[in-house]
């Protein structure tokens, strides 16, 4: 039975990957504007590929030598699991960024016929970087499994798909908010041109970093949560259940099916006849998945608790847990972060007094925004919990992450769309269409927010389950450990935690602080050295600010990334278990809330400014939208840098802590 469920999941993975490749086909058929439009496509694509070319170069480096030393101390399988972890992590991000380069240009061409079409094409470019995450990630864990039978090679799998994922956040995070705000800090302010300005030397770079940053970045965060909660469930099944083999197959099931279930939700992704409601278009697409999940979660259940001595309803109703979080997530998500509510009017309403109120109300905001998630993530571990015990607890973040393909796929839609409008703007378009990207920008917007929240309440999930399966897997090796809060070394670890990751999170910052300094520095320089930019006689050097971006990315995401590498190291070998424990408990408290206040703030600056835009509080180059523009310059790096590169740098230090146990004494 265990094979046949193997097959039928290899099998769910085949078909997503052949609806990935239905999907690209049904995109790049459609017509790509004008030679104006695809030229500035282009620009896009060159800088993309450009950037991502040097970015993994330099990772290759680091995972080469890791590998080595996999090599000898965990020996070959661990070694190719982590290769084979890296690179299918690297494949997702850039075979789904690829698309979504080539997406742009082709929603800004179906504009001009209606919202629509422009919506269909938007979304369908998103839903391959989506599918190609789970398609890939499924089957890359479960071909790996049937092949190997082999959990410690399974783990530096999750490790290399982490490594990956938390370098293509930083880098990605830096160059595209390094970008932005020396776009916007000299566009907006200084020179008083509209973003995406084609007179703005930083503003091809712009729009590179949000397809590297949202779109590949993504892309890598959620890959490996995705297949790190599916490997740390079978692991933990495994210490739980170790005479059941069906235990290590079942997470790989629901992904299966959820992967079926997500397929048939995206079909719904369209505009009702009724109401030209963006998001609830792409929110349709997402309920139905989840409900189509939720009925084939059931047989499945039934089939597999009996095996596991539990009841088949406490066992479904973990799974449905998940399904049930990731529902709310998204709604309070989008109620702090959408300009429909209270939130981000309170903060657009602040800056008409200044910056100063702007940035107090931005940051009480992203505070506040933190209470509700973890509330729900809290309950929801202790109802699995009480369901089904740990692996319950594990149970639940598989179901949350089985929806994975569709949430990437609303995600990609958002840097599409951005890029859409750029395209707009900088080929002259008419208003009409640019009316059109405008509205699907602003949803792209939220939706980004939306799928941040839910990549960082899964990854505090996931990360739960892992330190689960730390503190399990010394039983394999012998030995019994608690965590008791008089042991000194576990109150120095809990400290170590939050250390790291706030300093982990101030490297992230910095970095977009140095990055965007340097182009605000290139694009004034552009302004007063070639003459007739401003009249548009003659053009800036975009390549030069893409260039200075990506240098200041590459050379600034080194640091932060390899912090949690070594952190673990460090405290596990000179202090011991119970302080890593510590450290581990530390960094999944301190970052479930940081990075929730980061995203969550700064998606509601950004929103603010862009509800000002609108017309309201004096509209366009009103004080109000001068502090406006101060308040989403701080947030940008916040929300695309440093709150959602803390997911992956969570589950680095876990995966990296489940690696060394052996070693520890």
């Amino acid at each position: 039975m265990e094979s046949k469920i193997l097959l039928f999941v290899i099998g769910a993975g085949v078909l997503v990957f052949l609806y990935s490749i239905f999907l690209i086909w049904s995109v790049l058929r459609l017509a790509s504007g004008n030679e104006k439009m695809r030229e500035i496509s282009r620009a896009i694509q060159e800088g993309a590929n450009a950037y991502l070319l040097r970015q993994y170069k330099t990772v290759g480096v680091i995972a080469f030598v890791l590998a080595i030393i996999l090599y000898f101390g965990l020996g070959s399988k661990s070694s190719l699991g982590f290769l084979i972890g890296a690179s299918l992590s690297a494949v997702a991000g850039i075979g789904g960024m690829m698309v979504a380069v080539r997406s742009n240009v082709r929603t800004t061409e179906a504009a001009k016929s209606s919202l629509e079409k422009a919506l269909g094409v938007a979304f369908r470019g998103g839903a391959v970087t989506g599918f190609m995450v789970t398609g890939l990630g499924i089957l890359g864990v479960a071909i790996f499994y049937f092949a190997a039978k082999d959990l410690s090679g399974l783990l530096a799998f999750g490790f290399g798909a982490s490594l990956i994922s938390v370098f293509a956040r930083i880098g990605g995070g830096i160059f595209t908010k390094g970008a932005d705000v020396g776009a916007d800090l000299v566009g907006k302010v200084e020179a008083g041109i509209p973003e995406d300005d084609p007179r703005n030397a930083a503003v091809i770079a712009d729009n590179v970093g949000d397809n590297v940053g949202d779109c590949a970045g993504m892309a890598a965060d959620l890959f490996e949560t995705y297949t790190v909660t599916l490997i740390s469930t079978m692991i933990l099944g495994e210490i739980l259940y170790a005479t059941n083999p069906i235990v290590l197959v079942f997470p790989l099931l629901l992904g299966g099916l959820a992967i079926v279930a997500s397929i048939i939700g995206s079909w719904f992704v369209r505009l009702s006849k009724k109401s030209k409601a963006i998001m609830a278009a792409l929110y349709r697409g997402l309920a139905v998945s989840g409900f189509v999940a939720a009925i084939l979660f059931w047989p499945a259940s039934s089939f597999v608790a009996p095996q596991l001595g539990v009841t088949p309803l406490n066992l479904y109703l973990a799974s449905l847990i998940g399904i049930v979080l990731t529902a709310l997530l998204v709604i309070i998500t989008d109620y702090y972060t959408s300009k429909r509510y209270g939130p981000v009017k309170a903060i657009a309403k602040a800056s008409a007094t200044g910056h100063g109120t702007n940035i107090i109300t931005g940051l009480a905001v992203g505070m506040q925004a933190t209470a509700l998630p973890v509330i729900f993530i809290v309950a929801g571990i202790f109802a699995a919990y009480l369901l089904v015990g740990l692996y319950g607890v594990a149970i639940a973040v598989v179901g949350m992450l089985s929806l994975t393909g569709i949430i990437v796929a609303i995600d990609s839609f958002g840097p599409i769309t951005d890029n859409a409008g750029g395209i707009a703007e900088m080929a002259g378009l008419p208003s009409e269409v640019r009316a059109v990207t405008d509205a699907l920008d602003a949803v792209g917007n939220t939706t980004k927010a939306v799928t941040k929240a839910y990549a960082i309440g899964s990854a505090g999930l996931a990360a739960v389950v892992l330190f689960s399966s730390y503190s399990q897997e010394f039983l394999k090796f012998g030995k019994s450990i608690s965590f008791a809060l008089s042991d000194p070394r576990v109150l120095i670890g809990l400290f170590a935690g939050g250390l790291v990751t706030y300093l982990f999170a101030s490297l992230c910052l910095e970095a977009v602080g140095k990055a965007g300094s340097k182009i605000v520095d290139e694009v004034r320089r552009q302004f007063k050295e070639i003459p007739g930019i401003m009249e548009g006689k003659n053009k800036p050097d975009y390549g030069k600010a893409v260039d200075i971006v990506a240098r200041a990315a590459i050379y600034q995401m080194i640091l932060p990334a390899l912090l949690p590498v070594i952190a673990p190291l460090a405290i596990g070998f000179l202090l011991g278990p119970e302080a890593l424990g510590g450290l581990l408990v530390g960094a999944i408290v301190v970052g479930l809330f940081l990075a929730i206040a980061m995203t969550s703030g700064g998606a509601a600056w950004d929103n603010a400014k862009k509800y000002i835009e609108d017309g309201n509080l004096g509209g366009k180059k009103s004080p109000a939208h001068v502090a406006a523009v101060t308040g989403d310059t701080v947030g940008d790096p916040y929300k695309d840098t440093a709150g959602p590169a803390i997911n992956p740098m969570i589950k680095v230090l876990n995966i990296v802590a489940l690696l060394i146990v052996r070693f520890l004494k």
